[in-house]
């Protein structure tokens, strides 16, 4: 029944109905059957779990951390129309414009920015859609190299801190080692952060890697601008530009992230601080209105609610699925698998990035990773190391099709001339990035761990 029960969510979900709705009501629903079919115990169903519900939903609407999550959603709302990574787009592209590829490299920089000071994918992708996507084509980037860079590059708000996933992740693995009776070790949001950090920059560093090879190699799918063009403005007011461009998101990224990492601020304190000063900088910049300040509110509200009421849904979901003894049924397969830890975790993964096909990853988040993360950290494996491994495995499902929502979102600003295969055929690469990445921290640890260990000592 609780196999079952996963199934019949998934394929609900494919049929489109809301994540929230899908989750509590299927869960309910299987329930019902349970008991009448005489193995689900009515009285079990009324105290333990459904008891347990009410704790559990409670415990969601108060906890602190989870307050980040809308103050970090204001910030990147509010940061999306003070047109900063329009600004920074301008700049990077004057700096690196006259190289072969120099455009590319411009969109993953101010992309890495962006992801650093919003965190929001949507928000950057449909930027850098509009503002780059018609210069690259304009310049005779190849339409698959040019909508694959914007699509990868607007994913890294997913593992560069500050991210909505890490956060909601830290409160996912910390219910599931509370689940344990303290025998496994928690994970705040502040050692997710700094454990996403070196990942992050490393996927940075590839994804430029990647373009300058394609430079090299097919110099004629990323040709740089003239030079000509780029004497059309002087040297001194260049480096004013890029001083005035770079200097409030990084003000703003150190506000934010060295406050977390340097033990100085919590999580929400800091995104806090960081909706203050994407105020300030819209005001800076002459975007600030009442219009700017309605509209990020209510898209918080909204994303917020919707964010609140699906942590619920999986709430029921969760108990409902152990009382029909799933997560000993979990515990059981991933135990008895050759190769233990490797196996279980490999599989695991596996699922998820199959899951990323068809699911988004808030889904995956909180169908999945309650299922399998208690089991996994009984094992003994280093939750910092867990959460980055699958932060970047959710990061890939914003590209993968048909479902990427990264792919859709690009998709609703691109010109008519690229098509859908275009963008299809970009994104690959970039998506054996993430995979090698993930890779490379599994064969590594040290590069997920070593930094949270310096800052925390844990």
């Amino acid at each position: 029944m609780a196999l079952l029960m996963f199934l019949v969510v998934c394929l609900v979900l494919l049929i489109g109905y809301p994540v929230a709705i899908t989750l509590g009501g299927v869960a309910l629903f299987f329930a019902l059957i349970g008991m009448f079919m005489n193995n689900f115990d009515p009285g079990i169903f009324r105290t333990a779990f459904m008891g347990a519900a009410d704790g559990r939903i409670f415990g969601i609407m108060t906890n602190e951390t989870l307050l980040a999550v809308p103050l970090f959603v204001f910030m990147g709302l509010v940061l999306e129309r003070s047109r900063i990574a329009e600004n920074l787009l301008d700049t990077m592209a004057l700096l690196f414009g006259p190289l072969r590829g120099g455009l590319g490299f411009s969109v993953v920089l101010v992309g890495m920015l962006m992801a650093a000071s919003t965190g929001i994918v949507g928000a950057t992708v449909v930027t850098m859609g509009l503002l780059a996507l018609p210069t690259m084509l304009r310049r005779g980037y190849d339409p698959g190299i040019a909508t694959g860079t914007i699509c990868a590059s607007g994913t890294l708000g997913q593992i560069i801190p500050p991210s909505i996933i890490l956060i909601l992740l830290g409160d996912v693995l910390t219910n599931a080692a509370n689940t344990l009776g303290g025998t496994a070790r928690s994970v705040s949001v502040g050692e997710l952060f700094a454990g996403a950090l070196i990942p992050g920059l490393v996927l940075v560093a590839l994804y430029l890697l990647y373009l300058l090879g394609m430079a090299v190699l097919r110099p004629a799918s990323m040709p740089a601008i003239p030079a000509a063009e780029r004497r059309e403005i002087g040297y001194r007011q260049l480096a004013w530009r890029t001083l005035t461009s770079l200097l409030p998101p990084l003000l703003l990224i150190v506000a934010v992230l060295g406050s977390i990492i340097g033990g100085l601020a919590a999580p929400t304190e800091a995104a806090s601080v960081g909706a203050v000063g994407a105020m300030l900088l819209a005001m800076i910049n002459r975007q600030f209105s009442m219009d700017v300040l309605r509209y990020a509110m209510r898209r918080t509200t909204a994303i917020t609610s919707m964010v609140f009421l699906i942590l619920i849904g999986a709430t029921i979901f969760s108990l409902v699925f152990r009382g029909f003894g799933g997560d000993e049924l979990v515990t059981d397969l991933l135990n008895d698998l050759p190769g233990s830890k490797f196996t279980a975790v490999f599989l695991v993964m596996l699922l998820m990035f199959l899951l990323g096909f068809v699911l988004d990853f808030i889904e995956i988040t909180f169908v999945v990773v309650p299922i399998v993360g208690p089991v996994l950290l009984a094992m003994g494996i280093d939750p910092v190391w867990l959460g980055v491994l699958i932060a970047i495995n959710l990061q890939t499902s914003f590209l993968t099709p048909p479902f990427g929502f990264a792919l859709f979102y690009l998709r609703g600003v691109a010109p008519e001339t690229v098509r859908t295969g275009d963008i299809y055929r970009g994104v690959m690469p970039f998506i054996v990035i993430q995979i090698l990445v993930m890779a490379i921290i599994a064969w590594w640890p040290a590069l997920a761990t070593w930094l949270p260990k310096q800052v925390y000592g844990s």
